[in-house]
């Protein structure tokens, strides 16, 4: 099978980039031939205001090169990730013209919110899923800018008007089954939703001794909770938390006397951390539509300690995997904490019942196993369609 994966990659690499990676690497390793067609948002410093609006509504380089991909490389089937903003939904409008069957993965909730995370003022939000999101303007939720929310507003009410979203696509594959009813709730007709979770590679059985202290991976920002966890350390007496990553709320982090600013390092060192301590600390505020550190977390042998809600909630059993708090809540968050850091015989039974649940439903094989049920499903249908 020849696959098309196309991808809009972020300013600043992140998870999406990553699993659009691995997954490309997944394929190839089963036998098919994989092009990567890609565009970059360090693009968008390169071009006028002008040109980024025309080409977020419609790309025109978008269809020439997927004409001149489709002549040189032939494929069987699109597989679309993140196609904002210089992609756009043209990529819909060329695989429909050029007879190429397509799927795309929901990453986030950007179909149905400006901001993308269902996020605001600290809290998650639903304002805007199933109606025009006129709110995001009044919130000022994209960026806290006015302009561009109002901008991102109306390229999604364009697009629900052109019906893009039901009609130009096959199928979509969401990461869980939150993300899927939030969808269904948008308007997504439920045949077009599948779920397939990401995966993790991992060749390293994990050693449950000498583990020790808690850990934090992430972007350094307000939806992951970062102020919650300030304010539960606090609490707590000789507790240190290690916390890996950068963004908008680094100052906070380092100045907190109960954590451990350490910045941005490779994943090949965030992994081997894992497999050192005792827990995970994941207090999303936002509503994540997968959380794949979580996963990779599980794959090290390492229990979390989460928010109780979105993604999280389902991928965490609560005191067989980690432990659940209420969104938001430091104190409870605090408890939490201080109970792992008391009953280290428990978090270990828990690393492994987690490491069991990865070797059950996150590996290579089994997710590869879903990805060709999908694209098989896919590719049948669209021909019967095209009969």
């Amino acid at each position: 099978m020849n696959i098309l994966v196309v991808h809009n990659k972020y300013y600043y690499r992140g998870g999406e980039d990553t699993v659009v990676d691995a997954e490309a690497s997944l394929l190839r390793r089963n036998g098919h031939k994989v092009l990567i067609y890609s565009r970059d948002n360090k693009e968008i410093d390169t071009i006028s205001t002008l040109q980024l609006v025309l080409d977020t509504f419609a790309s025109t380089r978008t269809i020439d090169d997927i004409q001149r991909i489709q002549r040189e490389f032939k494929p069987d089937i699109i597989h679309a990730h993140n196609i904002f903003p210089l992609i756009s939904p043209s990529i819909y409008k060329i695989s429909k013209k050029l007879h190429i069957p397509i799927v795309q993965t929901l990453h986030n909730f950007r179909l149905l919110c400006p901001q993308a995370m269902l996020f605001r003022n600290g809290k998650a939000c639903e304002s805007c899923i199933g109606k025009i999101p006129w709110r995001a303007s009044l919130y000022h939720c994209y960026r806290n800018s006015f302009v561009q929310s109002s901008f991102t507003a109306i390229a999604i009410t364009t697009h629900k008007i052109l019906d893009n979203w039901q009609q130009s696509l096959h199928q979509y594959i969401v990461l869980s089954q939150i993300a899927r009813d939030k969808f269904i709730q948008g308007g997504i007709p439920i045949t077009q939703l599948s779920i397939k979770p990401n995966f993790v590679e991992s060749t390293r059985v994990p050693n449950w001794s000498q583990r020790e202290r808690g850990i934090f991976i992430g972007r350094l920002s307000v939806e992951k909770g970062l102020d919650v966890l300030v304010k539960a350390v606090a609490l707590l007496d000789k507790i240190k938390i290690d916390v890996y990553g950068t963004g908008p709320l680094a100052d906070l982090v380092s100045t907190a006397s109960g954590l451990r600013s350490l910045g941005f390092h490779l994943q090949s060192a965030l992994i081997n951390r894992l497999h050192q301590v005792s827990y995970l600390v994941m207090p999303s505020t936002g509503i994540e539509s997968f959380g794949l550190v979580a996963i990779e977390s599980f794959s090290c042998g390492t229990p979390v300690i989460a928010s109780r809600h979105g993604s999280l909630a389902e991928i965490i059993k609560h005191g067989e995997t980690g432990l659940l708090v209420k969104p938001g809540d430091h104190q409870e968050l605090a408890h939490a904490i201080a109970w792992a850091e008391g009953h280290p015989d428990e978090m270990k039974k828990m690393g492994q019942a987690a490491y069991n649940y990865y070797l059950e439903h996150y590996t290579p094989e089994s997710n590869y196993k879903i990805l060709m049920k999908i694209y098989d499903k896919t590719i049948a249908e669209f021909q019967k369609i095209n009969q």
